[in-house]
């Protein structure tokens, strides 16, 4: 049968079965709806009609030729549902397109069939992640592709009960990747049946929601950069989409689009890899995006991204984060910075370890698992905003000045990064009365090598040296009793996540509790002469003497 529009309903007088081809594919022929960047790489076909997956970074599993949609071989839920949005069953669609293979189109067809039976929307027997919002939108264009060259009445049905479910408005995810992914899906179906309004609806949720998603500086609202990279592919396929609908692309969202790119060059470290902040792993590592001029950018969504130079690994490298409360992908790193110098990082943070409901997980959340300070005694009040109250931006040395109230008390952290002698400094300073401690979570590749008379050395197997160094203010002593934790698991403190499901222990600083703290983060330098004169403080770097400013609880 054909898919066509009979007034506002699809015909759907097709006799039921496995489906039959199209006749025009007789020799392969490829399809906008099959093919571009919509797709997953992994698993292949070959490993498909092997029987076997293989999605994350989670070992391969044999799904055998009758499949159990229930099944859960590792009880990860973004494992189940990546298998319920059968992605990787149109790679056999598109691979067919472009090989002319029968087989995985035979296959393709055995598969979505099977599923379409034992799910059905509404019923007991559906696997858990069937119907949920985001398996649907990423399933929808799979089945969009094979109708291009299957016609059958449970097909029809199937994407008439997607469609249904995209268009109800109790279920978008407006101003969210997956309202994204949505509206791409409810685009498709709307395009390949005729049905205006759904196309209509997409287009029009997609410019809005778009505003949303990324605001007039190109900032990502979701809290986590490498969603940044997500979204800017997924809106290069929701725009190709509206073309294959022979339609205009909206000049908000290709504007939008656009911007995001300084974004995600801004949220990179000379490394090349994108600084891990939210649920963003260590090992995302961005790819031809344009990268802006300037080389310092404050982001009114709550970051400040900073570096010596482009396109130069051993340019110096800071993050600091502030802003809106929590949501969506993000974590409670308010006052969090990082810190990346002379080729090396330094200050890192826990990172992103999965999504699964472990204490570890929600550790990783935590602001104990970022650089910031933490108020003794008070308890912590999640989602509080933290506002960025003072800013100075020059060539070689940048400054800036954050509080918040998430423990109740007013907190103030002042953040001073020196470039060609390369320096960072933090003065945590919180009310008369309360005391806070900081904590510093220094890369894996570096481990202590003393500690005392207030300052930590560490070094890596190269044998580089960064110093911390620790005074308390106003009067400039020195501050003994920090506390090195690694891989401490009750309570969990001293991991770094590198990847997807994996940790690793790192040395983690814990500060001495303290109404006004200045720490001075000293790379390639293993033993630093520090010196205070009144409100001024000289360190010795790797590269010459700096001095600064520390008074009133700012540092300049």
């Amino acid at each position: 049968m054909t898919l066509l529009l009979a007034g506002a309903a699809l015909s759907q007088a097709a006799p039921a079965g496995a489906g039959t081809l199209d006749t025009r594919t007789a020799q392969a022929r490829r399809t906008a709806e099959c093919q571009g960047d919509w797709l997953p790489s992994t698993p292949t076909s070959t490993q498909v009609m092997s029987g076997e997956v293989q999605f994350l970074d989670l070992p391969p599993v044999k799904i055998g030729e009758r499949i159990n949609w229930k099944w859960s071989p590792y009880k990860n839920r973004s494992w189940d549902m990546v298998f319920a949005s059968l992605r990787w069953v149109g790679r056999l669609v598109a691979d067919y397109e472009t090989s002319g293979e029968q087989a995985y189109l035979d296959r393709a067809t055995e598969l979505i069939k099977s599923w379409v039976e034992s799910n059905p929307r509404g019923g007991r027997g559906a696997s858990a992640y069937a119907w949920d919002e985001h398996p649907v939108a990423l399933r929808a264009p799979v089945l969009v592709c094979l109708s291009k060259h299957v016609k059958a009445s449970w097909l029809t049905g199937s994407l008439v009960d997607h469609a249904r479910v995209l268009a109800d408005p109790a279920l978008y995810q407006k101003g969210h990747n997956h309202g994204l992914d949505q509206d791409i899906a409810l685009l498709r179906i709307g395009c390949r049946t005729g049905h205006k309004e759904w196309a209509d609806l997409a287009v029009r949720r997609m410019t809005g929601s778009v505003k949303l998603d990324i605001d007039s500086q190109g900032a990502l609202q979701e809290q986590a950069p490498r969603y940044g990279i997500y979204v800017h592919e997924r809106l290069k396929v929701g725009m190709e989409a509206i073309k294959d609908c022979g339609r205009q692309v909206p000049a908000e969202i290709e504007k939008r689009w656009d911007s995001l790119q300084g974004y995600i060059s801004h949220a990179t470290e000379p490394s090349g890899f994108m600084t891990p902040i939210g649920d963003g792993g260590a090992d995302v590592r961005p790819s031809g995006y344009a990268r802006p001029s300037k080389t310092v950018q404050i982001f009114k969504a709550g970051y400040v991204f900073g570096r010596t130079a482009w396109d130069d690994p051993a340019s110096a490298y800071y993050s600091i984060r502030f802003g809106p409360a929590l949501k969506f992908h993000g974590h409670e790193d308010h006052m969090g910075v990082t810190y990346y110098a002379q080729g090396r990082d330094v200050l890192v943070e826990a990172g992103f370890h999965s999504y699964e409901n472990t204490a570890y997980r929600y550790w990783t959340m935590s602001p104990e698992a970022h650089n910031v300070p933490v108020v003794e005694g008070r308890p912590f009040r999640g989602r509080t905003p933290t506002a960025l109250v003072r800013s100075s931006v020059g060539k070689e040395r940048q400054s800036y000045t954050l509080t918040d109230k998430a423990y109740g008390v007013s907190r103030k952290r002042t953040v001073l990064v020196n470039h060609g002698d390369d320096l960072l400094a933090v003065l945590d300073t919180v009310p008369a009365g309360t005391r806070a401690r900081g904590y510093w979570h220094l890369d894996p590749a570096l481990t202590p090598v003393s500690t005392g008379g207030g300052r930590v050395v560490v070094k890596d197997k190269t044998g580089w040296k960064a110093t911390v160094v620790q005074l308390a203010m106003p009067s400039c002593a020195p501050v003994s009793g920090q506390t090195l934790a690694r891989g401490r698991t009750n309570p969990y403190q001293g991991w770094i996540s590198p990847s997807y499901m994996k940790r690793v222990p790192a040395t983690v600083i814990v500060s001495p509790p303290a109404t006004s703290l200045l720490t001075v983060v000293v790379p390639g330098a293993g033993d630093p002469e520090v010196t205070c004169s009144g409100t001024h403080v000289k360190v010795s770097t790797s590269g010459g003497a700096v001095s600064f400013r520390a008074a009133a609880g700012n540092l300049s």
